[in-house]
């Protein structure tokens, strides 16, 4: 079993399915648990999203919003454009503006669990360098 495995699918905000809908936008395997209902009727996405090692999202903007993320299990990397990566461990919390281009997703050798609240719409743009994303480092 890989490093926080137990931890991320055992997380209390459930596991979720494959995350199909987006697999076009990640290097590798996520999975989604929707957590506020769109019969809810309100203007802002929380979910639990994780991610097997090596898995993460591509660069990314959020428009007419925000995205806060909320690690829950496993450890995972933030990156702002033009900044380092950020090494995310449960409890940690990040505050993405509005407009500012990002990835995240989990380490090599660890699952990855953290809720995203989303408001607006996202821009999905290329991939995190391969390269790059292999000489990161905790």
């Amino acid at each position: 079993m890989a490093k926080n495995e137990k931890a991320v699918k055992d997380d209390m905000f459930g596991f979720g399915d494959k995350n199909v809908a987006f697999a076009k936008y990640f290097i590798g395997t996520s999975y989604l648990n929707g957590l506020v209902s769109p019969d809810d009727n309100i203007d802002i996405n929380v979910a639990n999203v994780n991610f097997e090692p090596g898995c993460r999202n591509n660069w990314h903007i959020h428009h007419d919003g925000f995205q806060i993320i909320m690690c829950t299990a496993g450890e995972g990397w933030y990156q702002e454009e033009g900044k380092s990566a950020q090494l995310l461990k449960p409890g940690d919390v990040v505050a993405i503006h509005e407009g500012v281009k990002h990835w995240h997703g989990a380490t090599q050798d660890s699952w990855f669990s953290h809720i995203a609240i989303t408001k607006g719409t996202s821009e999905w743009l290329e991939p995190v360098d391969e390269d790059y994303y292999d000489q990161l480092s905790d």
